[in-house]
């Protein structure tokens, strides 16, 4: 069985899921399909499913009427 360990900061392989027909899939990349002598019609198990969000989505927008620069600007201001 293939296992691929990453340790934390590594970048994990990033993929999308893709409409076929009437199911959906993933493309898995050349290389992870080379490292663990994966060839088509294998089955594998996917683990460790993070849907990618934006920051926005976790934390909201400010809605402070000044440019993203001056709204920075003055949040550091308070810094020191």
């Amino acid at each position: 069985m293939y296992k691929q360990k990453y340790k934390q900061g590594d970048a994990m392989p990033e993929t999308k899921i893709r409409r076929w027909g009437n199911s959906y899939g993933v493309i898995i990349s050349k290389k992870i399909m080379e490292e663990g002598h994966l060839k088509e019609g294998d089955s594998v198990i996917i683990t460790n499913i993070i849907k990618k969000t934006s920051l926005q989505s976790i934390f909201g927008s400010a809605k402070t009427g000044e440019s993203g620069q001056a709204f920075k600007d003055r949040v550091r201001k308070g810094w020191q």
